[in-house]
């Protein structure tokens, strides 16, 4: 395949790469009209290469049914999740808001980071009003939207794949919850820095004043929490668990859309079952979740090649001599911060179990730091860049939905990721795989 396939055709991913990092900054009227049609173009480009040029059809139907499944569950929990009013009654004081954090990241292993995060943004920047800072949704999407859902195959997409293909349910809670203590505990201690010094800038100009109030939380629309449960339950309706739900074999892949239909159905109740005025209080609209659709399509089909490349140099005898703990954890993360992280771990699981002669049981149980390397890495570093997970983008839609000026693409990688985030995933790197 990687002799047939012509390198250009990587530039239309590149190219939206670079798009979604200038765009809003450089040309934001013109991005704003066309995004939608700049990322269905480039992928709709790349899949018609792959069918009409080179007559594969492989590649493009995993891609396209990895789409509607991501779709379906994002879909599926951002609208439940919506029809859902959290009001807390509290101070805006550092300690509130990392118990908020700290909330969102447990809850991201129940119902995932979509779920967690669709859930707790709207509440969270409540409490903030009207001090809401940049700094506060970005330690939102580090901790809740991401490295949060590092415990479970709930929580993170790639995490429930390696649960499909045979890592066991409860793996990566006992494997990875130091790594996600320690990163969590670490960005809690700088948040809570950060925030101090803000609130101490804020009382300079305006004393605090006395008055104090009892911390109370109402919640509203609690009959969507059973959706919710139930959205998990489905989930689980995967041909390769369960084996009478009906499936075509392609390319000895299954494919069943019974899940996804499941997961439609169940955003549309949540949709018309809701208290219209109970959205209107939640600032809920469908724009976020549109972004998500159009830019993501364009990442899905642009991304082809560029995993099929990974997948060659993975197989490759350069590529088997390379594979350790310690390049899968910088090669994982590196290409989960702006590659969707779901293919790469399955990617980097399939070269990882290759490399030792191992199924994914056995890899799983055998050699523990490998597919430790991989799980961490690909959740923890979809925090590096607003489109490393789609959460992020989704955060950092209803923030600005809400009148917060997010930080551009690259803003938040050098005003954030690379200052605050990186020394943490370097250090998790030391003491978690450097010194065992």
């Amino acid at each position: 395949m990687f002799t047939q396939l012509s390198f250009l055709i990587n530039i239309p991913f590149v190219l939206l790469l670079m798009m979604l990092a200038t765009g809003p900054v450089l040309y934001a009227k013109f991005w704003h009209k066309y995004y939608a049609l700049i990322a269905i173009s480039l992928g709709a480009l790349v899949v018609g290469y792959h069918i009409a040029i080179l007559g594969e059809l492989h590649e493009p139907i995993e891609a396209l049914a990895d789409y509607i499944q991501f779709i379906a569950l994002i879909s599926a929990l951002y609208v439940t999740a919506g029809g859902i009013l959290i009001h807390v009654n509290t101070p805006a004081t550092s300690t509130s808001n990392l118990l908020l954090l700290w909330l969102g990241a447990i809850l991201s292993n129940l119902i995932g980071t979509t779920g967690a995060s669709m859930l707790l943004i709207r509440p969270f920047i409540r409490i903030n009003k009207p001090h809401v800072e940049p700094y506060h949704m970005v330690f939102f999407i580090f901790m809740v939207s991401n490295i949060g859902g590092g415990l479970t195959p709930v929580g993170d997409p790639p995490l429930f794949l390696g649960f499909l293909k045979g890592v066991p349910f409860f793996w990566t809670l006992w494997n990875c919850f130091l790594p996600w203590f320690t990163a969590l505990c670490l960005l809690s201690i700088i948040f809570y820095i950060i925030d101090q010094h803000h609130a101490s800038q804020r009382a300079k100009i305006k004393p605090k004043s006395k008055t104090s109030r009892k911390t109370k939380m109402t919640i509203q629309g609690k009959g969507n929490f059973m959706l919710l449960f139930m959205i998990g339950i489905a989930v689980f309706l995967d041909p390769d668990i369960v084996n009478w739900i009906p499936s075509l074999e392609i390319n000895h892949h299954h494919y069943s859309f019974v899940r996804e239909i499941i997961l439609i159905a169940i955003a549309m109740i949540a949709y018309f079952s809701a208290d219209a005025s109970l959205l209107r209080k939640n600032n809920f609209s469908f724009g976020p979740l549109r972004e998500v659709v159009y830019i993501f399509f364009g990442l899905f089909g642009t991304m082809i090649p560029v995993l099929v490349l990974i997948n060659d140099f993975a197989k490759s005898e350069t590529g088997q001599n390379l594979i350790n703990p310690h390049t899968l954890y910088w090669g994982v993360g590196s290409l989960s911060a702006f590659l969707d992280n779901a293919p790469i771990y399955l990617t980097s699981l399939k070269a990882g179990t290759a490399s030792q002669g191992q199924s994914v049981i056995h890899f799983a149980k055998h050699t523990i730091s490998y597919l430790r390397a991989i799980s961490v890495a690909a959740v923890f570093f979809g925090a590096m860049s607003y489109i490393g997970n789609a959460p992020n983008y989704m955060v950092r839609k209803i923030a600005e939905e809400s009148g917060i000026k997010m930080p551009s693409f690259l803003a938040y990688l050098t005003k954030f990721a690379i200052p605050f985030l990186l020394p943490i995933l370097g250090l998790i790197w030391l003491l978690f795989f450097v010194a065992t």
